[in-house]
């Protein structure tokens, strides 16, 4: 794990703070005068003098960086521009080159992870798409956990397997929703988890989900457990609203006329070929996790 700010402070500044100095001597400063505009130490000076310092040649050559050390040399030199200004202005070329910028490049090439996520992203926004993913995997994480550790659960796993499911709170398909890639299965009377969850590695299950969002997008969470009357009636008992869907008619179009902004759970009893199945719908898959253990806890 690296941060981007140690890219900053390694990479960026030391090298920054060479050409600056550069600069500065080259508009007729002293060293000392060097030191006290950079508010460094005179021996630091001479080391960038001497290239004694390592810099960065990405940084060293881009022409933002070439030009802002370019005109901030300038300034200082014949005091047009303040160190205050000039802080502010590197820090803005900072902020500006982190935001899929040379900093940006520097810190997918020391994280490769980060090169996977597609489009650009910014992680110092709270809001970014990049953190809503990896929170949801998180929460999917949490709540695959939470089934992992509660005793008898892999009573409530279908024939089909099961699959515990969360989207972006953007989605609008199923590479946005986070699942299991080939379900949770009960093998001997456990819950085995087979992979890490990731996007897109959910069919079924992500289509309910997704088809459920249509009437209510506060729903970002489902996990599908087997169905019995029993169930229904626990749930029910709970306090939580269930509804019942048509298996056999296409799904959104089963699901849209019995769905409200309240209902908590949908099921099916069954058809042809088709396994009856119960769908916890909760905001996150923690939450889902913890109806089916209520199921076991309060039955």
């Amino acid at each position: 794990m690296r941060f981007i700010e140690e890219i900053v402070v390694e990479e960026f500044l030391p090298t920054v703070r060479s050409m600056l100095a550069a600069e500065l001597r080259a508009q007729g400063l002293t060293q000392t005068d060097v030191a006290e505009v950079l508010g460094i130490s005179q021996s630091a000076v001479s080391k960038y003098a001497h290239g004694d310092v390592e810099r960065n040649d990405a940084v060293l050559g881009h022409p933002r960086v070439e030009s802002l050390v370019s005109d901030l040399g300038a300034g200082l030199a014949n005091e047009e521009i303040s160190q205050v200004q000039a802080l502010i202005e590197i820090e803005v070329c900072i902020r500006q080159l982190e935001r899929g910028g040379v900093l940006a490049q520097l810190h997918e090439a020391a994280v490769p992870e980060l090169a996977s996520h597609e489009g650009p992203f910014d992680v110092h926004d709270a809001e970014s798409r990049l953190r809503a993913s990896e929170r949801t995997l998180g929460s999917v994480r949490r709540g695959l956990r939470l089934l992992e550790q509660t005793s008898g659960i892999a009573t409530l796993i279908p024939a089909v397997g099961s699959n515990l499911v969360e989207c972006l709170p953007d989605a609008d398909g199923i590479e946005d929703v986070a699942g299991v890639p080939g379900r949770i299965l009960d093998v001997k009377g456990r819950v085995t988890v087979p992979a890490d969850p990731e996007y897109g590695a959910s069919g079924h299950v992500a289509s309910v989900l997704l088809a459920c969002r249509q009437e209510n997008p506060a729903v970002r969470a489902t996990l599908n457990v087997a169905y019995s009357p029993e169930t229904i009636a626990q749930l029910e008992d709970d306090g939580l609203e269930c509804v019942e869907f048509d298996p056999e008619r296409a799904l959104a179009a089963a699901i849209e006329p019995v769905l409200s902004d309240s209902t908590d759970v949908l099921y099916q009893t069954g058809a042809m070929g088709i396994e009856p199945v119960v769908y916890l719908l909760g905001p996150d898959a923690p939450t889902v996790s913890s109806r089916a253990k209520a199921i076991l806890e309060n039955g």
